[in-house]
């Protein structure tokens, strides 16, 4: 699974606007091990993300600025262990990658139906705990 003891770990949602950019933000943030390496996307290319959630981000010292990535096979290719952070993505999308011999993790993370902040912290502060974890047990 791991090439030459380097991780290489693609975060996934919906339009890479919000979930997967956070999780992937936060892990370099709190990630000291340069071994491992992140990315995110989106299995959909989306628009460019909302400007509130910029800046309920920016409250948790956390930048998702920038434009939107698309999943492509090159991303696919690059990863070890792919995290779907959403809960409206089929599971089945990435039967592949189990055919790899690559990781799959499933977090069942919902999407913002609204600008509103509240909602939107508490969906943050959710990737936030997954992203500690996973750092945690990957210190191990």
């Amino acid at each position: 699974m791991v090439k030459s003891n380097k991780i290489n770990i693609l975060f996934v949602c919906k339009y890479n606007r919000f979930r997967s950019r956070i999780a992937a933000a936060y892990f370099r943030k709190i990630n000291r091990n340069r071994k491992i390496r992140v990315k995110s996307a989106g299995v959909i290319e989306g628009s460019p993300i909302n400007k509130n959630l910029i800046n309920v981000a920016k409250e948790f010292c956390i930048n998702i600025q920038g434009s939107p990535r698309g999943l492509s096979s090159k991303l696919l290719k690059w990863q070890d262990i792919l995290i779907v952070a959403a809960d409206d993505i089929p599971k089945d999308l990435f039967n592949l990658n189990n055919k790899y011999n690559k990781k799959t993790i499933f977090w069942k993370i919902r999407d913002t139906v609204s600008d509103n902040d509240w909602e939107v912290k508490q969906i943050i502060k959710r990737v936030i705990n997954r992203v500690s974890e996973l750092n945690k047990r990957l210190e191990k």
